[in-house]
């Protein structure tokens, strides 16, 4: 009888795994820079550094001529005379806040912008203020723009091509914006009636709670009501006054159903 012999354990197999850690470090330290590419790092940044400084302190960017863009010759020179104190200084160590506080200056400026054109211009950008209407107050008269921003004193019998606007609150300030609520509302249409391009020259606005006239140079009354949708209602008008002759009024204020009305007719 053959004798079954006993079954005897697998060998356990090892395996011997790298370590990770030791290799990780050794590739960090193979990445991190050497102490001459560290020199040499810190020698081209203080160069660059002192680079700049000089440039800041001598005449090798200084400002010798300003460009100005979007502006009418005068205003243009107006411009180059707030900036004349400027002249000479470095480009690099320019105050792009006294620029902005210089242009802020003139009345006539509604926003400028610039950039420096190296190595001795700067070129301004202006967006200037468009006079809208002439503001009286009792024998005084302003220049008023489509910002409502008072430009500059007038004569009362200047500017005629200007309409008219009377003030019932305090004078007003150059420089400042208007405070009279029925000033407000007839610069506020002024300056989308010249998007609609009527026909006619305004005169004369009349402003009060909730009308708004606007007195024609042909001697036609515009009348539109309040600012409700003021945009429709000139835009009405300028389709409908070219065909208006021997008329007194033209009523706008509800723009769906305009009302013309002769000398003899009721309003």
């Amino acid at each position: 009888m053959a004798r079954r012999m006993p079954r005897t354990a697998p060998r356990a197999r090892v395996a011997v795994m790298p370590v990770k850690g030791a290799a990780g470090r050794g590739a960090l330290l193979r990445l991190l820079p050497t102490g001459r590419s560290l020199v040499i790092g810190f020698a081209l940044v203080l160069g660059a550094a002192g680079m700049y400084a000089l440039a800041r302190m001598t005449p090798m960017f200084a400002l010798q001529r300003i460009e100005v863009q979007g502006a009418s010759p005068a205003l243009a020179a107006r411009v180059r005379a707030a900036l004349e104190p400027l002249h000479g200084k470095s480009l690099l160590a320019l105050d792009g806040a006294q620029v902005e506080q210089r242009l802020n200056s003139l009345t006539s400026v509604a926003s400028g912008s610039y950039d420096r054109a190296f190595p001795h211009t700067l070129r301004v950008v202006v967006r200037p203020e468009r006079p809208v209407a002439i503001a009286r107050h009792g024998a005084d008269a302003w220049v008023v723009a489509a910002s409502a921003r008072v430009l500059a004193a007038s004569a009362r019998h200047a500017r005629r091509d200007l309409p008219r606007i009377w003030l019932t609150s305090d004078p007003p300030r150059v420089g400042a914006g208007l405070t009279d609520r029925f000033g407000l509302r007839a610069v506020r249409a002024l300056s989308l009636a010249g998007e609609a391009r009527l026909p006619s020259r305004i005169r004369t606005v009349q402003a009060h709670d909730h009308e708004l006239t606007f007195l024609l140079a042909s001697g036609l009354e515009l009348r539109l009501g309040d600012l409700h949708a003021i945009r429709l209602k000139l835009a009405v008008a300028a389709r409908i006054l070219p065909g208006l002759r021997g008329y007194r009024y033209l009523d706008v204020s509800v723009p769906v159903r305009p009302v013309a009305g002769k000398p003899n007719s009721q309003p």
